[in-house]
């Protein structure tokens, strides 16, 4: 955006603390933690045995522990699966989840320099822009007065954002159906780190490039010639998540998971099969709406099959 403005989302927070709390970490999330620095901010995948997604977070690294920020996922559900998997020889103390919101800067924000502390710098694109920095606001934590004199996005807006940047929300993109090279989540996948849980599925994607999906943003315009003729801003309520996509031709092409319909007609994101990665055009066959098809603004391409990961 070329106009400053915030973006304001609620988050939770999972504190960790304890001699072995990056080390428990590191075994249970995508990213290299255990080798962290205190104040170091890192992006994680939290997936399953078989690399499903269950959550996105950032890690906020503390001198006694560190900190889960929860993006996106149930953090009950979080909270409970690593709960299981602490041994009693564990040093860590498990807190519960906290609310707390994140505040995406979004254009050319007047952050004050020094930043103050609740200024983060995540080392992937949150939908600001790379390397443009977010607020976390604890409970009970006002906004600081620069930030608040910046106009808070309307939530269409926000969601209209959040679908052209092609950041993965549950459950339509961020499920049991999913891992996180489909979604674009490359950069938040250490693949070099040692064992954790999910590495296996992961690295062997990474090393075969066999991604069968990928994440795609859409958008249907009313009124937009398809097979059946132009179609009035009504057909967009026929499309819905789970609605299926098939090419010209009447192959299966993926499916819709996130729907926002707007005055012009309606877009989303799809999961599209890598046989109709290349197509322009998918028609929601439901519908029979022809759909635009895009690669969403932050994803980033998996693995091509070149990677040599350490098992």
């Amino acid at each position: 955006m070329s106009t400053s403005a915030r973006w304001s989302s609620p988050v939770s927070l999972i504190r960790l603390e304890g001699a072995d709390a990056r080390r428990f970490l590191h075994g249970q999330s995508s990213q290299a933690i255990e080798q962290a620095r205190p104040g170091d901010c890192l992006a994680t995948c939290l997936i399953s045995p078989t690399a499903r997604m269950r959550g996105l977070a950032l890690v906020l690294v503390h001198e006694g522990g560190a900190e889960l920020v929860l993006l996106a996922g149930e953090a009950t559900t979080i909270h409970q699966a690593l709960d299981r998997v602490l041994f009693p020889a564990d040093q860590v103390r498990l807190g519960p989840p906290q609310p707390a919101t994140l505040v995406r800067l979004l254009g050319h924000a007047p952050v004050p320099t020094p930043g103050p502390r609740e200024l983060l710098r995540p080392p992937v694109d949150l939908g600001g822009g790379p390397g443009q920095p977010v607020l976390l606001l604890r409970s009970g934590e006002a906004l600081p007065a620069w930030a608040e004199a910046l106009p808070e996005l309307p939530p269409s807006e926000a969601e209209r954002l959040r679908l052209r940047h092609g950041i993965a929300a549950a459950p339509g993109e961020l499920n049991d159906d999913t891992n996180p090279f489909e979604l674009g989540l490359e950069p938040w996948v250490s693949l070099n780190k040692g064992c954790y849980v999910g590495q296996e599925t992961l690295a062997k994607l990474a090393s075969t490039g066999g991604v069968k999906q990928q994440l795609r943003h859409w958008i249907w315009r009313a009124g937009a010639p398809g097979p059946a003729g132009p179609a009035g801003p009504a057909a967009a309520d026929a499309l819905s998540p789970g609605s299926p996509l098939r090419t010209a031709e009447g192959e299966r092409a993926g499916s819709i998971t996130s729907v926002l319909r707007t005055p012009e007609g309606a877009e989303g994101l799809a999961l599209v099969r890598r046989q109709a990665l290349s197509k322009a055009k998918l028609l929601a066959s439901d519908a029979d709406l022809p759909l635009e098809i895009q690669v969403p603004e932050g994803f980033v391409a998996p693995p091509a099959g070149t990677v040599k990961s350490a098992l």
